[in-house]
């Protein structure tokens, strides 16, 4: 992986292994979800929901911060415009030891819009450079952008180069490209990851202009075998809802990707392992479908999977003894399995 350029009183880390990663997604990438993520996979770089600046500065800043120790190699995703803003949650993130900060320039809701966050900072690729610059001075942690390859009315190549171009002289070496544009006004976020064609080989023209620079490809993988090939053209690929719809991916990315051959896990030893951890979660107070929500996918393609998903997103929220319905679920699965 690429250092980071240094900077006068700026001394860097390690780059975490962005070869695979998980992208950022709001609602879903939450602490569980990550939790149970990394069970399966030793090697994915996992990263944050989007959080605010705000939300860090004036909010629950525990809650916000917070994770599992085990979720490493993590990165926190900031989303804002205000250099110093971004640069005390960039060392506040470096003090509760995330592996990396990325700035979010690729989301396209109105909402964020209005706050000056995500996509439509491809518009002002200096003011993006100024936050970076901010966050680096202010932290060692890696400073990584996720972007777009445009926005509508600033979706040339040329617009595109000149905002890498950008941002890299402010000291960031680490982009993870979203292959398709953002239309900023009269789609929604979902519209926004369908309806812009996916055009790879704009992000494969990045790095052969900047080979210097670590690009990693987002937008529309689903299938190993298509990452692997793009892994001849880009750094790293980051994957976004299959990962979270089909979980199990994760499990051969560890031998496929990263060349372990550390002994894959079962989907029963995963389902065994969530176990003291949702026990632990119910003991401090909180509902076993926080956690439950995120493993409908588990057992995807295999028999019993329709009774696996019905049983944690229905049945659970009808039982007073979660933990038992739990235990009694890891048995019929077990019991379907071996007659498979």
């Amino acid at each position: 992986m690429n250092p980071q350029a240094s900077s006068p009183n700026h001394t860097t880390r390690p780059e975490p292994n962005r070869r695979f990663s998980v992208a950022p997604m709001m609602d879903w990438t939450d602490r569980h979800y990550r939790y149970f993520a990394r069970l399966i996979s030793r090697h994915a770089l996992l990263y944050t929901e989007m959080v605010t600046t705000g939300a860090i500065l004036h909010g629950d800043r525990a809650r916000y911060l917070g994770y599992d120790v085990a979720e490493q190699p993590l990165a926190l995703q900031l989303g804002g415009s205000n250099p110093q803003e971004l640069a005390e949650c960039a060392a506040l993130a470096e003090a509760a030891g995330y592996a990396e900060v990325n700035l979010n320039v690729g989301c396209p809701s109105d909402r964020v819009q209005n706050n000056m966050i995500g996509a439509c900072l491809m518009a002002h690729p200096e003011l993006v450079a100024d936050c970076v610059r901010a966050m680096r001075d202010a932290c060692a942690v890696p400073v990584t952008v996720k972007h777009r390859i445009g926005i509508n009315g600033r979706d040339s190549y040329e617009q595109l180069s000149d905002f890498v171009s950008t941002v890299h002289a402010a000291g960031c070496t680490s982009f993870t490209v979203h292959a398709r544009i953002a239309i900023l006004e009269g789609l929604s976020p979902k519209e926004n990851r369908e309806i812009p064609p996916l055009k790879y080989e704009v992000v494969h023209q990045l790095k052969q202009d900047f080979p210097q620079l670590e690009i990693i490809l987002n937008g529309g993988l689903t299938d190993l075998a298509v990452m692997q090939a793009e892994l001849a053209h880009v750094d790293g690929v980051m994957v976004g809802r299959e990962a979270y719809h089909n979980p199990w991916l994760l499990a051969d990315v560890d031998q496929v990707l990263f060349n372990d051959a550390h002994p894959q896990p079962t989907r029963l030893q995963v389902l065994a392992q969530m176990r003291p951890y949702i026990e632990q979660h119910l003991a401090a107070g909180g509902q076993m479908h926080h956690i439950t929500r995120h493993m409908l996918g588990l057992f995807q393609g295999l028999p019993g999977a329709r009774h696996f998903r019905r049983e944690l997103s229905t049945t659970i929220h009808r039982t007073e003894q979660p933990l038992a319905l739990f235990d009694q679920l890891f048995e019929q699965m077990q019991a379907r399995l071996e007659r498979a």
